[in-house]
């Protein structure tokens, strides 16, 4: 997410913009989602839903608010924002509500009887001393999908443990494949280590966003239901080759679980990464070099002895990527129809015309009228509009006279009264 200052806002973000508006046009148009989550999972899930085009309330704590709305880097806005909460939050309207009071759990289940979808990552034993688990919740409301988002899912020995980022990354197996190859050889000594920022917790929220679709398409003759999404579980499948693996006998560890030969090569100005897995991809390569003498070294034709000389090979592979820009290397590369690409950073993706023409980097403007670059939406459904960023909640509990008043019919003295008693 990149950011600047201009005078006057975006279009798709002018004041007077509703997140409570339903986007005409779009997959979820009148589908209404309340999202009551604290972690980046849930609120992932709620974006994709949100992008799709549903209704978004997202619940806050009273005063304080989200607790991602604290974490690191913090945008230059009017009211506490980081920039992870932009993202996660973006087209959702934000309602300050302690479901843990009496009052607050009553107005809950009246919000729920105009949703499709619960989104709740509630810890279990929560859940159960205020009321608002599946059981309880459903019960109530036979019709409703209760989306469930758990770091060890809602049963099963681990249920009731919390857990972050990195407990969930790590009990999902990949960590103990990280760092390998270039990585690896780089930092030898290096101890397992899981992916930068939240890989693990979007893995869950996308996760819980498809669960939610497909409960959402068998609505119709299912009814409503509990949809127990485990983020470890969603974590395994980053490591499904590695089970695989270990079903044929074979115990991938980081040293093993690189390509033989290949990989990431480091250039001039840059990276990038080769793919060499077929005899095909070989010689095209030898082709593309323009066949030096170490190509053509006895052992080399063969793929089974050529395997055995990967260190020796990576060897002439990198002397020749680092006396060469990333651009030449890649030019070179897809001329000569070889499997090659560039490792992006940020600030090349955020300024790629390929991503801003299919529409996925997007502009919005936040509550100071900074702004912002991010990502819209990674995929397109058919006779649907592109989606677009339309707003960030700026404080906490901004829509509440919206949600609370307009669409629940509250009146003002009854929002000053709950006010006072910190239950919105």
């Amino acid at each position: 997410m990149t950011s600047s200052t201009k005078e006057k806002s975006l279009s798709n973000n002018e004041e007077g913009v509703n997140p409570l508006t339903p986007q005409t046009g779009t997959p979820l148009s009148g589908v209404t989602v309340v999202e009551h989550g604290k972690g980046v999972a849930a609120s992932y899930a709620g974006r994709v839903l949100a992008m799709m085009g549903a209704t978004v309330i997202k619940l806050e704590r009273p005063r304080e608010g989200d607790p991602l709305r604290y974490e690191p880097p913090l945008l230059p806005t009017k009211h506490a924002n980081s920039a992870i909460h932009a993202y996660l939050n973006v087209n959702k309207a934000s309602v300050t509500l302690d479901v843990a009071t009496g009052a607050g759990r009553e107005l809950l289940v009246e919000l729920l009887r105009r949703a499709t979808i619960f989104i709740d990552d509630t810890h279990p034993q929560s859940r159960a001393d205020w009321r608002i688990a599946p059981a309880n919740i459903c019960a109530e409301l036979p019709d409703l999908i209760y989306l469930s988002v758990l770091p060890f899912g809602a049963f099963g020995p681990y249920a009731d443990y919390r857990a972050t980022e990195i407990n969930v990354f790590h009990s999902s197996g990949e960590g103990y494949l990280l760092p390998n190859g270039l990585a690896l050889e780089i930092f030898p000594n290096r101890p397992p280590i899981k992916a930068y920022g939240h890989l693990g917790e979007f893995q869950g929220g996308t996760s819980a966003a498809l669960a939610a679709a497909a409960a959402l398409l068998a609505l119709p003759a299912a009814g409503g239901q509990t949809v127990d999404v485990s983020v470890q579980d969603a974590n395994v499948a980053l490591s499904a080759m590695t089970l695989q693996r270990y079903g044929d006998g074979v115990l991938e560890t980081r040293p093993t679980r690189s390509f033989t030969y290949g990989g990431v090569l480091e250039c001039a100005d840059g990276h990038v990464q080769i793919l060499l897995l077929e005899q095909r991809q070989w010689n095209l390569m030898v082709k593309m070099l323009n066949a030096p003498e170490w190509t053509r070294a006895p052992g080399m034709e063969d793929p089974m002895t050529r395997g055995e000389r990967g260190k020796l090979i990576n060897e002439h592979l990198r002397a020749w990527a680092k006396t060469r820009t990333v651009e030449e290397v890649v030019r070179l590369a897809r001329d000569a129809e070889v499997p090659l690409g560039k490792y992006f950073t940020p600030p090349d993706i955020i300024a790629s015309e390929h991503e801003r023409a299919r529409g996925f980097i997007g502009e919005i403007a936040l509550d100071n009228g900074t702004v912002v670059s991010m990502p819209t939406f990674p995929f397109r459904l058919s006779e649907s509009p592109v989606p677009t960023l339309r707003n960030v909640p700026g404080r906490p509990g901004e829509h509440n006279a919206g949600v609370i008043g307009t669409m629940l019919g509250h009146t003002q003295d009854e929002l000053d009264l709950w006010y006072s008693l910190r239950v919105i």
